[in-house]
């Protein structure tokens, strides 16, 4: 079954264009007109706003989010004999930059209610060679903010904040991508705030570290032709960033539907046997990059039952998707840093259960609700309350 032909697809790419596609086209057609195409004054205007809503002093545009994490590592002198403590569960890119950069990763389990990083375990592993410590606000709940900050200032740590998956999410008042040295942020078509393909930003409350950003993805030029250091060509074009500032003022409206999403699958998914919902911390505001649930194996099973679910929910037309499947301690690319099966054991055990739902701001209740009973039909919970179905907020 195609996405075409699906009830209720896992992301809706579409259905966010269409209301706005008078106004997406029209900006693009004069970006192609106008024949500036590279590092022009959309991109300038588009890190001054990302920067306001980030709170941060800065904000530069490169090509992806993963070019975003190296420049960051690599602006903050993080190299060859540094060690980087970060989370085995998060996509790739987070470790491979570190990797990338010749500095080695090392692994924190996680918290299995928020899936980040467990703040408690992290001062156990810093050494004499640890440079930086780099949180992921997965699925868009930010990271426990505070002790991490804490730590960073007791041993003179840099934070990098892999900000991905969370713009515009709220710690204890404050926006993610501010309370580190520099903030990571992708653009890729599925987030949140997505471009029509790679686009990254990385926020900094420092100047200095910012305009050695600014020289690192233009072949390390800060003036054209005279090349300060070796650098990388990672821009952020002109018709990304109009496309990110067209939808740039749409993205609190997503952002607040996202939420709505998220408490009507709450209430109708409330006390269904054989899955654990996501839980909010009560000082944050979720973006809900994704809802991922928690679904329980059947211990004289051998199939998972995350990945039944996820079959028959297929089999009745709902999308759904698994982020991630193995973490990134057991993957094949990072092997050698010596870690192995058990080392993490909620990261592992959260592997094996997390499934993805339906998640995206044209998401109406109507859909969700459907999600929801098909689910409590494969697991056999009682039916709910119908769901009056509302307008679907953010759209225009």
């Amino acid at each position: 079954m195609t996405q075409a032909t699906q009830k209720v697809p896992v992301l809706g790419l579409k259905e966010q264009y269409q209301p706005i596609a008078d106004e997406l086209e029209a900006s693009v057609l004069a970006v192609l007109r106008s024949g500036n195409y590279i590092l022009g004054e959309h991109v300038k205007d588009l890190e001054s706003e990302v920067a306001k809503l980030s709170n941060a002093q800065e904000a530069v545009g490169v090509a992806n989010g993963t070019d975003a994490l190296i420049l960051a590592l690599w602006a903050l002198d993080i190299g060859p004999g540094d060690e980087v403590i970060t989370s085995p569960f998060t996509f790739a890119a987070t470790v491979e930059a570190i990797a990338i950069r010749g500095a080695k990763p090392v692994f924190v389990d996680i918290d299995p209610e928020t899936f980040n990083i467990n703040t408690k375990q992290i001062e156990a592993v810093i050494t004499k060679k640890t440079k930086a410590i780099l949180p992921v606000h997965l699925y868009g709940h930010p990271a426990d903010m505070d002790p991490i900050m804490e730590l960073a200032k007791t041993y003179k740590l840099f934070v990098i904040e892999d900000n991905a998956q969370a713009i515009a999410a709220t710690y204890k008042g404050k926006t993610t991508g501010s309370f580190g040295d520099v903030g990571c942020i992708s653009f890729y078509p599925t987030k949140n705030l997505g471009a029509a393909g790679d686009a990254g930003m990385v926020t900094a409350n420092n100047k200095d570290v910012a305009d050695r950003l600014r020289k690192l993805r233009a072949h390390g030029m800060w003036v054209r032709y005279y090349h300060d250091e070796l650098g990388v060509n990672s821009r952020l074009d002109e018709i990304q960033a109009v496309i990110l500032r067209t939808k740039l003022k749409y993205l609190s409206k997503w952002n607040d539907r996202r939420r709505q999403i998220a408490k009507l699958y709450e209430t109708l998914l409330n006390n269904c046997p054989g899955i654990t919902l996501p839980k909010t911390s009560a000082d944050v505001t979720h973006v809900f990059h994704q809802y991922t649930i928690r679904v329980h194996n059947d211990k004289n099973s051998q199939t998972k039952g995350r990945d039944v679910l996820q079959t028959k929910l297929a089999e009745m037309g709902i999308g759904s998707m698994i982020y991630y499947p193995v973490p990134l301690h057991l993957q094949k690319a990072f092997s050698q840093y010596g870690y192995a099966q058990g080392d993490f054991p909620v990261t592992e055990l959260v592997s094996d259960e997390v499934l993805s739902l339906p998640m995206y701001p044209e998401l109406t209740d109507a859909q969700v609700k459907l999600v929801a009973e098909s689910i409590k039909t494969i697991l056999n919970a009682p039916a709910t309350t119908p769901v009056v179905s509302q307008p679907v907020a953010g759209t225009v």
